[in-house]
């Protein structure tokens, strides 16, 4: 089954279930109906030291009320705790206004972007291979010969497996001898196809960058620039693709809301049938 008739048939299947509870005006069936499948986490945690990108800060974490009364806090009778870090931090939102003077910024993505049809394209064999690998427009129509045509308004993230190097920096990053960062990484021509010929909502991938780790070292972020600069945002540094189907699962991107943001951590989830 394709994914387009998958996800019609997703809807469908929602609409009958309502009219059958009896009140086609309530979503509540819908909710039964999805709390009844099975939810991946797609979202590694945030903590001090983990991988990022090796221009940011780390990130500090300091409790400033505790329970009981103690020296180092402000207070005591509840737990409350002061982060700081990049916006760009675990996995993450990055906005268009990120990388482009003048687009969107976190808080002007709207709600109905986050809720979405979920396509992986899965490459993790090809990266075990050779992990400068770069996903082509070939192994997209590859996709689509096999699950049909990509629905538009889609999240589509690629499975590459480098989220199992997590949380050791070394190896996300994968430095040769002479300080030349490998890991795969998207192509022009794929997103291309993804953004202008499917209309796609958002992009995703496991490594911290767009764009392959041999541009990245000669700080080539062309890649991850296009993206952004369609207006559409993208997710960085998810993880358990390799708990999703390639098709049928709905996926759930959410975040907080700040003001004029560059970007921040997310909350990325499947809901598989």
């Amino acid at each position: 089954m394709n994914a387009r008739l998958s996800w019609s048939l997703l809807l469908v299947s929602f609409a009958l279930n309502a009219v059958v509870a009896g009140d086609a005006d309530s979503l509540w069936p819908l909710q039964k109906t999805l709390a009844q499948k099975k939810f991946i986490d797609l979202t590694h945690e945030f903590a001090p030291g983990i991988p990022h990108w090796p221009g940011f800060p780390d990130e500090t974490t300091r409790t400033i009320y505790w329970y009981d009364k103690r020296p180092d806090t402000m207070g005591s009778g509840f737990f409350s705790q002061v982060f700081t870090h990049v916006g760009q931090w675990g996995t993450h939102v990055d906005p268009p206004a990120h990388f482009i003077k003048g687009k969107r910024t976190v808080d002007q993505i709207e709600p109905k972007e986050m809720l979405l049809p979920l396509v992986v394209i899965d490459v993790h064999d090809d990266v075990a291979k050779n992990v400068d690998y770069t996903l082509s427009l070939e192994r997209v129509k590859q996709w689509e010969q096999k699950h049909g045509q990509i629905p538009a308004a889609a999240f589509v993230a690629m499975r590459t497996d480098w989220s199992k190097r997590w949380p050791d920096a070394d190896k996300m990053r994968n430095k040769d001898d002479k300080g030349v960062a490998h890991y795969p990484g998207w192509s022009l021509p794929a997103l291309k196809f993804l953004y202008e010929e499917r209309s796609v909502t958002a992009t995703g991938h496991e490594t911290t960058d767009t764009d392959p780790g041999i541009a990245t070292t000669k700080d080539d972020y062309s890649l991850e620039t296009y993206v952004l600069s369609t207006n559409h945002y993208q997710i960085e540094l998810l993880t358990n693709l390799d708990q999703v189907p390639e098709a049928g699962a709905i996926v759930i991107v959410s975040f907080p809301k700040p003001k004029g943001g560059s970007g921040f951590p997310a909350r990325v989830f499947a809901i598989v049938p």
